[in-house]
């Protein structure tokens, strides 16, 4: 098939890493950029005439935040202008950038749209951050239009492939709908290996409170007549085996117990022997600890997972997707880390950048595409449990739902678990074999 043709009056490198993203990736399309009136175009962009598919030009494209002088947010040498898009609905498909005018093809900037998403702009800019420093979904425009369930930004992809379809004739080759189960390690173990402190700890707490069920099950569990609640490892690794998945673990690598990390210290026997297994059954990936938000911290609980594992260490997800555009991003790519996966909400279900598809990171202060590719989840199982409430047929609804849009359209879905929620704990009764019914559907999914 040739090459499509994309006119545009002139070019930039938001507008190639739009096309990269929207023609290459997401279409496996091969296209050139013309700015020329008179040659033929099969997308046009900024102009309505000629035979094309044509989009409006909203400007955004063509600012750069390396000398932007006007409505500025200013951090360090760059500046980040601020920026308010206007939203409508086509088709019944929210959209952004809108054009008043008429005789466009889309009435809206798409490619404007797709940047401003991709590149998580709204988060450069100044907000009130929740009680974990982060950025809150409810300050998000997806948020507020009430479609932060929907991966619109696939939606519009589809649109487009819809109207290429129809000009030239012929259906356009598609990357098929993926699934990836993976899975957050924060606590391998609930009561097992915790060390004489923390079980004494343990024990006086859970008297204070007169949880006679709790004393139970942990002085089964530490004279080993009861297997751990939390430890759902081998049971996991048969469902995989079973299903044909090949999953991504992200291990909390803490050398010091905090509040908020409070896994087994990774050479500890027991969890050195868990990693090593995980390393086997799929890949490994750094869950930074809560407070590690400088070079050294993530430097040495890599080195520690590496040296374990056995091999290099390239992904991660954040602990608490405790992630802060862009400086988190700035601090996996010191540390060689090029593919992350925390592009999500810790504490909403939802597409926080619109889409199920993987994408590289645009490095906006800097104005060019970086070595870091971004995987977005959209659904977590603590966040459906602790955050939002859901009983176990709710939330499991929520992600069949999603599921099924995403197949649709031909993206991805990556779904986050943690080893707790699959394990035998009272209160995540019922998740496992739900989970193992949706590990099910998706593996029939690819016999189709």
């Amino acid at each position: 098939m040739k090459k499509l043709v994309v006119y545009s009056p002139q070019v930039s490198n938001r507008l190639t890493y739009v096309l990269d993203w929207l023609l290459c990736e997401r279409l496996q399309l091969d296209y050139i950029i013309t700015t020329s009136e008179n040659e033929p175009a099969d997308i046009i962009y900024g102009n309505n005439s000629g035979n094309g598919i044509s989009i409006p030009d909203q400007g955004l494209l063509w600012q750069n935040c390396t000398n932007s002088a006007v409505n500025m947010h200013r951090r360090n040498e760059a500046v980040i202008p601020d920026c308010q898009p206007a939203h409508a609905n086509w088709k019944g498909i929210p959209v952004l950038f809108p054009n008043n005018g008429e005789g466009y093809t889309l009435p809206f900037d798409m490619l404007s749209a797709i940047f401003f998403l991709l590149t998580r702009y709204e988060e450069y800019l100044p907000y009130k951050a929740d009680h974990h420093h982060r950025y809150p979904p409810a300050e998000s425009i997806l948020y507020k239009l009430k479609c932060l369930s929907r991966p619109v930004a696939d939606e519009w992809v589809a649109a487009l492939k819809s109207l290429l379809e129809q000009k030239r004739g012929a259906a356009l080759p598609l990357k098929p709908f993926s699934f990836l189960p993976t899975y957050d390690i924060d606590m391998a173990y609930s009561h097992a290996y915790k060390g004489i402190a923390r079980i004494v700890g343990a024990y006086i707490r859970a008297m204070l409170k007169g949880d006679v069920q709790q004393i139970n099950e942990r002085t089964q569990v530490l004279k080993k007549k009861k297997k751990d609640p939390y430890d759902s490892f081998s049971w996991l690794r048969h469902l995989h085996e079973q299903y044909g998945s090949r999953p991504v673990y992200f291990i909390l690598c803490a050398l010091k117990t905090t509040a908020y990390d409070k896994n087994i210290h990774p050479r500890h026997p027991a969890m050195t022997r868990v990693i090593k297994q995980l390393a086997k059954e799929g890949e490994t990936g750094i869950h930074p600890s809560y407070n590690a938000t400088r070079y050294e911290m993530v430097a040495k609980e890599k080195k520690a997972l590496e040296q374990i594992a056995g091999n290099k260490v390239m992904i991660s997800r954040q602990h608490y997707i405790k992630l802060k555009v862009p400086d988190t991003f700035r601090l996996l790519l010191d540390n060689e880390i090029t593919e992350d996966y925390s592009m999500g909400y810790g504490s909403q279900l939802g597409f926080r950048a619109g889409t199920g598809s993987s994408f590289l990171w645009y490095d906006l202060e800097n104005e060019k595409v970086a070595k870091l590719r971004i995987h977005p989840f959209c659904f977590m199982d603590t966040t459906a449990h602790y955050e939002l409430g859901l009983s176990c047929e709710d939330a499991f609804r929520e992600l069949t739902a999603m599921t099924d849009v995403l197949r649709r359209l031909d993206s991805t879905m990556i779904t986050v678990f943690h080893n707790f929620s699959l394990g035998t704990a009272a209160e995540w009764k019922g998740w496992n074999v739900a989970y193992e019914h949706y590990l099910a559907k998706m593996a029939s999914l690819k016999t189709e």
